[in-house]
């Protein structure tokens, strides 16, 4: 297995970037002043958004598609681990990259909800795909904040250099919403899958062997990262991913129930619940009846 390679600090990968560091906790990042570098995977202990300007066919992240070629942005969180192994040949980077380490904020306004910018959590194949008008928009959000790492440290530096990181991360909302809408169909598509996903899985032996299916669990099965599958279905159903298998699961109860050759401690067993009083109590908060006052009344 090959090595990671680790940056703690931003004075390390402004370094690595052949980059000059204006500040010790933030820096935007010219990548085309970067050395030609073999691929490696690497490791950052601090927030990070590259833009990248290049074609979807020669981008190095391994994505499905792309609505827009003008620019996409990709988001790391700290510890996270990007790139592909060394296959031996050499590349020129090139784009942008905005990092900021988690001390610049602590203390702020933005520092209480970062984790709420869920596409921090995103897989590299669910970046965000700008068009031309919002790429203008993010290119001037990264002007301003380069505009404050170039002007002298002052008392007001931090709150404005904060500030700006968090007017780009809510426009970055903003047009994952967008995205969201503008990739209805495909989002159906998995929809649809998800829905097939549970259906299957209840018809199987899973919930005796498995438990209760998780959304980490249908993430996974449906080639998505947890947040990005989560926060899809919420944008399509109005509903959390747990909230839906929480419905399919009260849905197939009902059929079971409709058994009487099954106790509700058989059934709750077959739904995957490990106590049969769990299965009772999330029965009568979701139906609003307990599993054997449902059974009476049909």
């Amino acid at each position: 297995m090959e090595d990671v390679i680790k940056f703690d600090t931003v004075g390390q990968y402004n370094a690595f970037n052949n980059n000059e560091t204006l500040h010790p906790l933030v820096s935007v990042i010219d990548l085309s002043k970067s050395s030609r570098r073999h691929n490696a995977r690497q490791n950052f202990g601090f927030y990070t958004v590259f833009l990248k300007e290049i074609k979807c066919g020669n981008i190095k992240y391994g994505c499905n598609y792309y609505d827009y070629e003008e620019g996409t942005l990709v988001f790391i969180g700290p510890g996270q681990v990007i790139g592909i192994e060394n296959n031996g040949e050499y590349f020129q980077p090139h784009g942008t990259a905005l990092i900021f380490h988690p001390d610049l904020i602590k203390g702020t306004a933005l520092a209480k909800h970062i984790q709420d910018y869920s596409f921090f959590s995103y897989d590299i194949h669910e970046a965000l795909h700008l068009s031309e008008s919002e790429r203008k928009i993010i290119f001037d959000c990264i002007a301003k904040i380069k505009f404050e790492l170039e002007h002298a440290i002052d008392k007001h530096s931090k709150t404005l250099i904060v500030s700006n990181i968090e007017l780009f991360l809510n426009y970055c909302v903003r047009f994952y919403d967008r995205q969201f809408i503008t990739r209805e169909t495909a989002h159906k598509g998995i929809l649809q899958r998800f829905e097939d996903l549970l259906t299957e899985y209840f018809k199987t032996e899973k919930p005796q062997d498995l438990g209760l299916p998780s959304v980490t669990y249908c993430a996974e099965h449906l080639n998505l990262s947890t947040n990005y599958f989560g926060d899809l279905i919420k944008k399509e159903t109005g509903k959390s991913a747990q909230e839906y298998i929480q419905l399919k699961l009260m849905d197939v109860a009902k059929e079971k129930i409709f058994d009487k050759n099954k106790s509700v401690s058989e059934i709750a067993y077959e739904l995957g619940f490990k106590y049969p009083q769990h299965f009772t109590r999330v029965f009568k908060q979701r139906v609003g009846y307990t599993p054997n006052e449902y059974r009476s009344l049909n």
